[in-house]
């Protein structure tokens, strides 16, 4: 169980410069015709353009430039269905130290790929939380790799959170900041940082209807876990961290809900109009947008388009 402290905006600025060496600082993307379709005024934050393709090599990069020395010579050891994954195998790359990534069975295989591109040693399990996590823990106590959890680590967390930070600095004043929602660790760093350098900017999470955890626990005010998610979204697939659900609680954070067949006109639309290759867990969060468009009419609003990891066999149209 995760028991450091909560991530601040301290950390966040630590974590900026800590990857600034390793991490690339992605650009602030326009559309006049996604803005005449939105009614709104739409700054997307380029994630897809990261290394390892996505926003998780800031916090994976945090993560692992944080051990001392003796830790990191041991290792670091995760699960993912992807993304994390690879961004934390390319990142103990960095440092020369080894990398284990416990992943499910279907998993996509281009993201499998690119794990084991990297040099991290890939370890099945069946494609549920439980057997992830007690696969995670088995290897970790083989080998002593320091655990680098996908969402709930706070060294992960802060890292995440400075995506937020280099889009507010880009795009100035935002109404909303819109960023999809799996285990939480983006949207939760998002918030920090946004409470931090413009606190009157909404956050708004966006999750795929068939995987709705997030946005069940926030309309409960209790933390629920007990779901299968059906979505094409696979990585907003993972459940809620419970550090995750406080800090989106904390920090006001509303939760949308989308369909999948949005997502997937909103991922056609960004590959047609701005020729940026996106993954369906990245387009929801245009897709919620578009979904609500009074919600945001005339505003100026912030998109983190969270990554570009798609599997080119498998497209979803």
């Amino acid at each position: 169980m995760q028991t450091a402290p909560q991530p601040a905006f301290e950390d966040v600025l630590a974590a900026a410069a800590r990857i600034a060496p390793h991490a690339h600082a992605t650009p602030v993307l326009r559309s006049r015709g996604i803005d005449a379709i939105a009614g709104c005024s739409l700054h997307f934050k380029a994630e897809p353009l990261q290394r390892a393709g996505a926003f998780k090599f800031r916090g994976a990069c945090n993560a692992v430039w944080s051990l001392d020395d003796a830790a990191a010579a041991r290792g670091v050891v995760t699960h993912s269905s992807g993304n994390h994954g690879g961004a934390l195998a390319l990142a103990a790359r960095t440092r020369g130290i080894p990398c284990h990534v416990v992943v499910p069975e279907g998993a996509v295989a281009a993201k499998l790929a690119a794990i084991e591109a990297y040099g991290a040693i890939l370890h099945r399990c069946a494609p549920n939380i439980q057997a992830r996590e007690a696969k995670c823990a088995q290897v970790q106590a083989d080998t002593g790799a320091e655990l680098v959890h996908p969402y709930t680590d706070p060294r992960v967390i802060a890292g995440q959170g400075t995506a937020a930070m280099e889009l507010f600095n880009a795009a100035g004043a935002l109404d909303a900041l819109v960023v999809p929602v799996g285990g939480g660790g983006l949207a939760s760093g998002t918030a920090i940082a946004a409470r931090a350098l413009a606190p009157e900017c909404r956050v708004f999470g966006a999750e795929p209807s068939g995987a709705a955890d997030t946005f069940e626990s926030l309309r409960r005010g209790e933390h629920v876990t007990d779901f299968v998610p059906d979505t094409i979204c696979d990585g907003l697939r993972g459940t809620l961290g419970a550090p995750d659900f406080e800090l989106l609680r904390e920090h006001h954070v509303e939760v949308l809900t989308v369909d999948d067949a949005d997502t997937i006109a909103a991922m056609r639309l960004l590959w047609q109009r701005m020729k940026l290759l996106v993954e369906p867990s990245s387009a929801i969060a245009l897709a919620m947008v578009l979904g609500n468009r009074e919600r945001f009419a005339g505003k100026r609003v912030g998109v983190i388009l969270s990554g570009g990891n798609v599997d080119l066999d498998a497209l979803p149209w």
